[in-house]
């Protein structure tokens, strides 16, 4: 069911997913899925097929990334009124679940909503550890790649939780996307079932455990069977706490404690630290580097970008597998931090045009596969009158296989460049047709 209103001083919608065996005889467990994006429903419908095998009651809340935090807790809260007068919902067992943007959403809900229990939080680190509350633990479970700019973080907020006493996991995934595959999002909803029923929410069923428990053995013996013996301790660890409330655990210790005098594992470990150590230099390096350029407009040292993502390309196509993934992780990084800083350009009362460039242009270089961003050098280019730097990016764009007219032609601030002999001469060129003619004199 899609956009359900809701009537408030800030009036918000909601769309509702049922499981098929719904009824009103019992109680059910909640999941508030959010998306920034407009794509609430979208995203929702991932969820489907686990909220189905775990039997949980889908919302996704129409939050924005344009709207205020305050007022997006705001409707989150007026949502989950309405969906509680609504529906028979176990108040104990309302979660929340989104990715990226909205997985950081999703882990502030818990800390400003009280009675939320837990949160699904899909490639995205903790948004403020400061606002933590030990009188009100909420149960994390992360989901994160090993290529995810996210991960090393997402493994210092697992360390922060455990001090803080808060029951939490860290899922890892192979996908080379954000979101993990829907065996994952299932994994997610039972380790909150698990969860409810150490803490006697719900009534205890020992063959619901026994039967995840021994998926969770032959995904460990899985793991270390293909030389993934990081992950395969890492898996043990969080195995600990999914079932220290269920089983004796003596036999798992075991394993992990042989595990870790492995040779093997423990040359992986040194190789993955030093991958770390080298990571948080080289971030440190870029952070600096990248604001220093983009407020002194140093467009001289976009060949030393250019540079640094060569050097990343070794590291992705190298030989030692921590080192590729930290070379996805940088990509990541970098993208992420370019992204926050053209929003902090844009912010500013007065928009510095100059450093705005810089940072379209480095984009180019940073994400060279995606046309936005030299659309949008050609754009202010192109209305500065810099025709030479528009012409440049366009080609560039060109050869990297851009073909959308219509797109181009609407470019906006580009109606004097779109007349000029160059333009129709490289557009006939790479797309064959020019809308204006060329008149030499």
């Amino acid at each position: 069911m899609d956009s359900i209103p809701v009537q408030d001083s800030i009036p918000s919608s909601f769309s509702l997913y049922l499981p098929r065996d719904f009824s009103t005889d019992k109680k059910w467990p909640l999941l508030l899925v959010f998306d920034l994006e407009g794509k609430e429903r979208q995203t929702m419908s991932i969820f489907v097929g686990p909220a189905e095998k775990e039997g949980y009651i889908l919302a996704a809340p129409k939050v924005k990334d344009t709207v205020s935090l305050t007022n997006n807790m705001i409707v989150t809260n007026n949502v989950l009124e309405e969906i509680v007068n609504l529906l028979p919902i176990q108040r104990e067992r309302i979660y929340t679940a989104g990715a990226s943007g909205g997985g950081r959403f999703a882990g502030l809900v818990p800390i400003f909503i009280r009675g939320v229990s837990g949160t699904i939080s899909i490639g995205a680190s903790l948004t403020n550890t400061d606002l933590l509350n030990v009188r009100q633990p909420f149960h994390f479970i992360g989901m994160v790649s090993k290529e995810d700019y996210n991960y090393p973080t997402m493994l210092e907020d697992e360390k922060l939780l455990d001090r803080y006493k808060f029951p939490n996991q860290i899922v890892l995934h192979e996908e080379k996307n954000t979101w993990p595959q829907i065996e994952d999002l299932q994994k997610g909803l039972q380790l909150f079932t698990l969860a409810a029923m150490g803490r006697k929410l719900v009534p205890m069923d020992s063959m619901y455990v026994d039967t995840a428990y021994k998926e969770d053995i032959a995904k460990v013996n899985l793991l270390k069977n293909s030389g993934r013996l990081i992950w395969a301790e890492q898996y043990l660890g969080e195995m600990m706490s999914m079932y220290g409330a269920h089983k004796n655990l003596d036999s798992l210790r075991e394993v992990q404690k042989e595990l870790r005098r492995d040779k093997q594992f423990r040359a992986m470990r040194r190789s993955e630290n030093a991958a770390f150590s080298k990571e948080i230099l080289l971030k440190e390096n870029y952070q600096y580097d990248m604001e220093e350029d983009m407020f002194a407009h140093n467009f001289k040292n976009l060949g030393w970008w250019n540079y640094q993502m060569d050097e990343i390309d070794k590291f992705i196509n190298g030989s030692n597998i921590h080192e590729q993934e930290m070379g996805h992780r940088l990509v990541g990084f970098l993208n992420a931090l370019a992204e926050d800083n053209i929003a902090l350009v844009q912010s500013g009362q007065v928009i510095d045009e100059d450093a705005l460039a810089f940072m379209y242009m480095l984009k180019t270089i940073l994400e060279p596969e995606n046309f936005e961003f030299y659309l949008k050098t050609i754009s202010l280019s192109a209305k500065n009158e810099d025709f030479g730097t528009a012409l440049f990016y366009l080609e560039e764009a060109f050869q990297k296989g851009f073909k959308d007219r219509d797109k181009l032609y609407s470019l906006e601030d580009t109606a004097l460049l779109r007349i000029t002999p160059e333009f129709n001469k490289m557009v006939e060129k790479y797309l064959k047709d020019a809308r204006y003619d060329i008149i030499e004199q």
